[in-house]
């Protein structure tokens, strides 16, 4: 997850609950046995743990980063936002992680307790390039994030930071589950003003690059090129530059086909994927109900 405006301005110059959620705060060593270091992420830090309130199981804590947090939230002021862990207690589908409680800790810092998967996420997968893991499992993989990301949209939000860091799977590549809503928004016209340019840069939208009104398909259009990513070890766009800049080459230059990388691709599937990439969001695939229906279609698998 990421937020890079400094980028472009060295270039140029803002359900129902589940229970278990926190009312009071917390003390997170007293209550937390950690079995594994935390992972620092751009604006939190994650880490296993044995929840001993809850008969030592295993779960996923993430503590946020109070600073950056504000400095995100500071972008809705008055809009009554609602925080990452009021959005994740409402998401109850088997291709999401489930949260169990969202509060703040004795020390002041949001927290979420949420389901541990043990297993690796799809980034892993592809910069190990682990063909033998993935061949003949990419299309139900595919589908199960389009139902998860149909699923968030039925909700209506918006994710904005689809990308194979964001999808865990299991240990037998079999599930796979939408992580992290930290930037995620409700996807009502307030918050879908021009402004926002949040998300990871190789995954994003011209229409966050560009400042312009968003809406629910800047997560197709990221969605599209986490598929491709993942069926080719490639992405679309032929850059070396992994910053927020490398982005500006979204609408600027045409994508490559994903057949030329895979020829023997099925092609129903090859075409979900480049329609769903398109620059422009008027002709770009209009709903995760669409790309649902078109992999119906899809004969056979990577």
């Amino acid at each position: 997850m990421g937020i890079f405006d400094s980028l472009f301005n060295k270039k140029s110059s803002g359900g129902n609950e589940k229970s278990h959620k926190a009312t009071k705060s917390v003390d997170m060593e007293a209550r937390f046995e950690r079995i594994r270091s935390a992972i620092s992420g751009t604006m939190s830090n994650f880490f296993v743990a044995k929840d001993r309130d809850h008969g030592q199981r295993i779960v996923g804590v993430k503590l946020c980063d109070s600073d950056k947090v504000q400095f995100f939230e500071s972008r809705f002021k008055g809009l009554n936002k609602p925080s990452e862990g009021e959005i994740a207690i409402q998401l109850n589908h088997p291709n999401v992680v489930q949260t169990h409680e969202y509060g703040t800790s004795n020390k002041g810092q949001q927290f979420i307790v949420m389901e541990y998967i043990d297993g690796p996420g799809l980034n892993q997968l592809i910069a190990d390039r682990r063909e033998d893991l993935l061949a003949g499992k990419r299309l139900e993989l595919i589908r199960q994030m389009a139902e998860s990301l149909a699923y968030l949209h039925r909700k209506e939000f918006i994710h904005r930071d689809i990308c194979p860091r964001n999808y865990i799977a299991t240990k037998d590549i079999n599930i796979v589950k939408l992580i992290d809503f930290g930037l995620t928004l409700p996807a009502t016209k307030a918050f879908m003003a021009p402004g926002n340019r949040t998300g990871t840069p190789l995954y994003m939208s011209p229409e966050i690059v560009r400042r312009r009104a968003t809406d629910q398909r800047v997560d197709i259009f990221s969605f599209a090129v986490t598929c491709y990513h993942l069926i080719a070890f490639d992405l679309p766009w032929q850059i070396s530059d992994t910053t927020g800049r490398a982005a500006l080459h979204h609408d600027t230059s045409p994508p490559r086909d994903i057949l030329e990388h895979k020829p023997d691709l099925d092609k129903t599937l090859a075409n979900t994927i480049m329609s769903a990439m398109h620059a422009n969001p008027i002709m770009r695939t209009p709903d995760m109900e669409t790309v649902l229906r078109q992999l119906k279609n899809v004969k056979s698998s990577p």
